[in-house]
């Protein structure tokens, strides 16, 4: 739960840019989920099979889909939100990279999630 982080100033430039970081984080969050189920299927898969070709690219998926679900926890470690006693040109600066940086996370999800649809739907 984010509220916690909220800035006192709610209507401020900095806040509408952190409100569309978080967005987007929040948007994207449970996409990971479906990444790690992805991953796990991947992982079956792969015990399920003898042949050399498709092991080596089911391990490849795998590294794949790891590293995009990876980008997002490492986005997550590492920020932080701002404390209102902050410049506020560097909070701006901060949350407009930080904004880029959530951007190509959710790009890279979105891509996975294209390349490796849940299974489920294909059954329907």
């Amino acid at each position: 739960d984010h509220s916690s982080h909220a800035m006192s100033k709610d209507t401020g430039p900095n806040q509408v840019l952190y409100n569309q970081v978080m967005d987007i984080h929040d948007e994207v969050m449970p996409l990971t989920e479906d990444l790690y189920n992805t991953t796990k299927r991947l992982k079956t898969e792969l015990k399920e099979t003898a042949d050399a070709v498709i092991q080596a690219e089911l391990e490849s998926n795998i590294r794949y889909v790891d590293s995009v679900n990876n980008m997002m926890m490492d986005w997550m470690r590492k920020f932080k939100p701002m404390p209102d006693t902050t410049n506020e040109e560097t909070v701006r600066d901060y949350y407009e990279s930080e904004l880029e940086k959530i951007k190509k996370v959710k790009e890279a999800i979105l891509e996975a999630k294209e390349k490796f649809p849940n299974q489920a739907k294909n059954e329907q």
